[in-house]
């Protein structure tokens, strides 16, 4: 293998070690067997475990951002294109379920840890708010210009498919089509409502500019 194949071989390796045994209860020497190879062989492509644990982060989030980023584009409705995304993203966790729990259901109780976890994810949600940004429904929603706003958005979109992302993990049995279609249920209808001027009153001022 060259080296760049033997460095997938050990992420596949080590995304599925951690996600079976969390990041303190996973080991470099456990991941080295699942990969084939030794330990040193290991250290020769990352440093440290939390290095190699931070790689896997970056990219599974990478992985994600660039699927709302492929199918969020083309001149499609808004409707079909929002879907596409929602299926492909739900694809991605689906085939990828040792990702899915290390993304999104492994607290380690380690501060330094869960403090990488948050930097990257701060970093892939920055990296995915201009996908957002532009659709004219959420700009309805969160109003051109006001990044508080539209971070809020993100927040119920992220939180709302990471949550049920973790309901399916326990209920596997479910096609994905209708898991699908509970996510576009519950938050398509919404920004279809409002980018056609429907939205909730509010009685608080946006933020002031800057």
């Amino acid at each position: 293998m060259t080296a760049a194949e033997r460095r997938e071989v050990i992420e596949i390796a080590a995304s599925e070690v951690f996600s079976e045994h969390g990041y303190h209860g996973a080991s470099i020497d456990a991941i080295a067997r699942r990969s084939g190879v030794s330990a040193p062989v290991v250290y020769d492509h990352f440093r440290s475990k939390r290095e190699l644990h931070r790689s896997l982060l970056e990219r599974h989030f990478g992985a994600l951002r660039a699927l709302w980023r492929e199918q969020l584009g083309g001149d499609e409705p808004a409707g079909v294109r929002v879907a596409r995304a929602i299926d492909a993203w739900f694809g991605y966790v689906q085939q990828h379920p040792y990702a899915w729990r290390m993304l999104f259901r492994d607290p380690t109780g380690d501060p330094a840890i869960e403090a990488i976890h948050r930097e990257v994810a701060a970093a892939s949600r920055a990296a995915a708010l201009p996908l957002l940004a532009p659709e004219r429904s959420a700009q309805a929603i969160a109003g051109a210009g006001d990044p508080v706003a539209m971070d809020m958005l993100w927040e119920v979109f992220r939180a709302s498919l990471q949550g049920l992302a973790l309901w399916w993990y326990d209920h596997q049995e479910v096609p994905r089509e209708r898991v699908v279609a509970m996510a576009m249920n519950a938050l398509w209808i919404g920004l279809e409502r409002a980018g056609a001027g429907e939205l909730w009153p509010t009685s608080a001022p946006a933020p002031a500019g800057p």
